[in-house]
C-alpha cells in the first residue's frame, strides 16, 4: 500500500524501493510488481523496465502489467522489451498481437524465439510452429526451440526428428549438441533405432559427441529404449568424459554386472547420486542372492543416502523384497524410515514383497496397518487381492471386503484392480462375482481377458473359453504366453484337439510368439486325454528344446489312464532320472504295474523309493465355513479339535 500511494511522488517511490532492497524485501515477486507499477504509472519507463529485467523470478503480472503501462503511456516497444515480456508471460496471445503490431515479430529473431519458446510452455505446440514458420529470420536458437519443444511432446517425436533434417537441408545454421540432444531424444521415445543410429553417425562426424557428454548420455538413453543395450554400452565405452549421468544411465542398462560398473565409477572419483543408487538396486532384479543388496545398502549408510532419502529407501525395500529370506531385511528398512517419511510406494513395496514371497497373513497385517497411515492405491488393492486369490487359509471374506474398498475409493474400474479382483474370486470357487466384475469393467486389460478366461476353464466351463479368447483377438489385444496357455489348458479339459493344435499353431505364425514347453507340456495333456499316445509321444521327441516334468507327467499319466505300460515305463524312467527324489513318477509306475497284475515289478518299485529315501507327498484341502474361518485337513488327519463331530 506504501508503495501504490507513490504514484507521481517518484522520490518518495526511490526511497521504498531502496529500503526494499536493503530489507531484502525485493525478492518477493510482490514488491516488484508493485514498484514496477509504480514507476509505469509515474512515466519512469526506464526504472520500471530495469527493475523488471533484475527480477529472479518474473512472473505473469509483471510481465504484463509493465507491458500494458507502457503501452498506454505511448512507450515504444524494442525488441528487447518484447522478449522479456514474452518469456515471463503464460498468457500470449495479448502479447503476440501487440508484438504483430508493432512490426517485431516476423523480422526480429529474439521475438521470434521467445514467442516459440512462450507458446511451448503454454503446451500449445500448433502454435509454436506456426510462430516459426512466420520468421523472416531464423537463427540456430530458433531451431533447437523448436525441435526441443516437439521432441518434449511424445506425439510430436516424428515431426521433431522432420525438422531436424529440414535445418540440416534448409539453414546455414551450425548445428550444435542442442540440436542433436532434442532429436536423439525424440527417436528413443519413438523407437526409432535406424533414425537414431543415423543421428549418431552425424553427431560423431560434426565432433558434438566427442565435445559433450550431453550427447553421448543422450545416444545410450535412445540406444536403451529402443532395445539395444549392446550399443548403449558401447557408447559409453566409447566416452571420453564420463560424468554421474553418464555412469548412472550405463548402470540402468547393464542387466549383467551393474556392480561391477558402480565400482568402476567410484575408482573414476565420480560419486554416485539418489538416481545412481535407485538404478543399481534396480538393475539387481535378475541377481538370485541378497549378498549385494546388502553391500549397496552399507554404501549408502556411508554416503549418507540411507536413512533419509525416501526413493532409496523405497528402492531397498523392493531390492529386499525380490528374495523372501531378506524379507525381514526389507521390513527393517522400511521401519527404520521415519512415519513422515514413508509414501504410499513405501508401503507397496513391502506389502507387495509378502504377497510375492507367499508370506499372504503378513501382507495382510501390512495392509490393515497401512489403512490408519494413508489411503490405498491400486497397486495396494492389487497386491492384497493376489495375496488373497494365492492363500488358501485366508477367507474370501476378505476379498470381499478388499472390493469393497476398491468401490468405496472409486479404483474398482482401474484395470490393475479389475483384473485382481477376476483371478481372486475365480480361484476362491466364485465364478459368478468373477464374471460380474469382468462384465462391469469398461477397460478389459490382458490381466483381466486372461483371468476371466482362466475361471472358466478352472471352473470346468470350457464353453466359453475359445469364444472368450477370439473375441479378446478381435478387440485388438495381443494375447500373451501366459493368455495361450490358459486356452490351450482349457482345449485339453474340453477335449477339443483340433481347436487346441490351431491355437498353438497361431502362436509363431500369427503373434510371433514361440511357445514354451509348457505350451507343448499342454498339448502333450491334450493329446494323451484323447487317447492319440503315439502323437503325445513324438511330439515330446520333437519339442525344440528338452522337455520339461509338465509333459512327461501328462504323458505318464495317459499312459495309466488307457494302460500303455511299456510307453508309461519310458516316461518314468525319464522323470525318475530328472527328478529321483519326486515320488509321482514310482508312484504312477506302481500303480500301473499293480492294475496289470505285475507285482514283482511293483516291489522293485518301492525298492527304489526306499534305496532313494524317496516319500509319498500327503495331500492337503481347506475348506471355507464363512464365519468360523478356514479349516485345513490332509487324509487320515486326526489333529482338528473337532476331529470327532467332522
Amino acid at each position: 500500500m506504501s508503495i501504490k500511494s507513490c504514484v507521481g511522488d517518484p522520490t518518495s517511490g526511490a526511497q521504498l524501493h531502496g529500503l526494499a532492497v536493503s530489507s531484502g524485501l525485493l525478492s518477493f515477486s510482490n514488491v516488484s510488481n508493485s514498484l514496477i507499477n509504480m514507476y509505469s504509472k509515474s512515466a519512469l519507463p526506464r526504472p520500471a523496465r530495469a527493475l523488471f529485467e533484475e527480477m529472479r523470478a518474473p512472473d505473469t503480472d509483471s510481465a504484463l502489467e509493465f507491458a500494458s503501462r507502457m503501452h498506454r503511456r505511448g512507450v515504444p516497444f524494442d525488441a528487447v522489451t518484447f522478449t522479456a515480456a514474452l518469456s515471463a508471460s503464460s498468457r500470449p496471445n495479448a502479447l503476440h498481437s501487440l508484438a504483430t503490431k508493432c512490426g517485431v515479430v516476423g523480422s526480429n529473431a529474439f521475438v521470434g524465439n521467445a514467442l516459440i519458446s512462450m507458446y511451448a510452455r503454454c503446451g500449445d505446440l500448433e502454435a509454436a510452429v506456426r510462430a516459426f514458420d512466420g520468421m523472416a529470420a531464423r537463427d540456430s536458437v530458433s531451431w533447437n526451440a523448436l525441435i526441443s519443444a516437439l521432441a518434449r511432446e511424445g506425439d510430436y517425436g516424428c515431426e521433431a526428428m522432420r525438422v531436424f533434417v529440414r535445418m540440416t537441408r534448409e539453414a546455414s545454421v551450425r548445428l550444435n549438441h542442442v540440436a542433436f540432444v532434442s532429436a536423439i531424444s525424440a527417436c528413443g521415445d519413438g523407437g526409432c533405432l535406424e533414425f537414431g543410429r543415423q543421428l549418431h553417425g552425424l553427431a560423431t562426424k560434426t565432433g558434438v559427441v566427442a565435445s559433450r557428454d550431453a550427447v553421448s548420455n543422450t545416444l545410450m538413453s535412445m540406444y536403451s529404449k529402443c532395445g539395444s543395450a549392446e550399443l548403449a554400452l558401447r557408447v559409453f565405452d566409447e566416452a571420453k568424459d564420463r560424468n554421474v549421468v553418464s555412469w548412472t544411465t550405463a548402470i540402468s542398462i547393464n542387466g549383467e554386472d551393474p556392480v561391477s560398473l558402480f565400482n568402476g565409477m567410484r575408482s573414476d572419483g565420480v560419486e554416485p547420486n539418489e538416481v545412481t543408487f535407485v538404478a543399481l538396486l534396480s538393475a539387481l532384479s535378475g541377481n538370485p542372492s541378497s549378498s549385494e543388496v546388502k553391500m549397496i545398502h552399507g554404501t549408502c549408510l556411508k554416503t549418507g543416502f540411507f536413512p533419509g532419502n525416501v526413493n532409496v529407501s523405497n528402492s531397498l525395500i523392493s531390492a529386499y523384497a525380490r528374495f523372501e529370506a531378506a524379507m525381514e531385511d526389507s521390513r527393517r528398512v522400511f521401519d527404520e524410515m521415519g512415519d513422515d517419511d514413508r509414501e504410499i510406494i513405501s508401503w507397496n513395496a513391502l506389502i507387495s514383497g509378502y504377497a510375492q514371497n507367499g508370506m499372504h497373513e503378513k501382507a495382510l497385517e501390512t495392509y490393515s496397518s497401512l489403512l490408519l497411515h494413508s489411503i490405498p492405491t491400486s497397486s495396494t488393492l492389487g497386491s492384497v487381492l493376489g495375496a488373497i486369490a494365492a492363500a488358501e487359509a485366508i477367507s474370501v471374506a476378505r476379498g470381499r471386503q478388499c472390493h469393497a474398498r476398491a468401490v468405496k475409493s472409486g479404483l474398482e474400474s482401474h484395470p490393475v484392480v479389475s483384473g485382481a479382483l477376476v483371478n481372486m474370486y475365480s480361484k476362491r470357487g466364485s465364478i459368478g462375482e468373477s464374471r460380474k466384475v469382468f462384465d462391469g469393467t469398461s477397460e478389459r486389460t490382458l490381466v483381466a481377458w486372461t483371468s476371466i478366461i482362466a475361471a472358466h476353464a478352472r471352473h470346468g466351463d470350457y464353453g466359453p473359453v475359445t469364444g472368450l479368447f477370439r473375441e479378446m483377438v478381435q478387440s485388438g489385444l495381443r494375447p500373451d504366453p501366459v493368455t495361450f496357455l490358459v486356452a490351450l489348458i482349457a482345449c485339453g479339459q474340453s477335449g477339443v484337439v483340433d481347436e487346441g493344435r490351431r491355437i498353438l499353431n497361431s502362436m509363431e505364425r500369427d503373434h510371433g510368439i514361440k511357445p514354451e514347453r509348457e505350451h507343448y507340456a499342454c498339448m502333450v495333456d491334450m493329446l494323451g486325454r484323447a487317447g492319440q499316445l503315439d502323437e503325445a509321444e513324438e511330439l515330446i521327441r520333437e519339442m525344440p528344446m528338452e522337455p520339461g516334468r509338465s509333459a512327461l507327467q501328462s504323458l505318464l499319466g495317459a499312459c495309466r489312464i488307457h494302460g500303455e505300460v511299456e510307453m508309461g515305463r519310458r516316461a518314468a524312467e525319464a522323470l525318475m532320472k530328472m527328478e529321483p527324489k519326486e515320488s509321482g513318477a514310482y508312484v504312477l509306475m506302481s500303480n500301473m504295474y499293480a492294475e496289470k497284475g505285475e507285482w514283482e515289478k511293483v516291489a522293485g518299485i518301492r525298492r527304489r523309493m526306499r534305496d532313494r529315501a524317496v516319500k509319498k507327498e500327503v495331500g492337503f484341502s481347506w475348506v471355507d465355513v464363512g464365519g468360523g474361518g478356514m479349516h485345513g485337513f490332509s487324509s487320515e488327519d486326526k489333529s482338528h479339535p473337532q476331529t470327532e463331530e467332522i
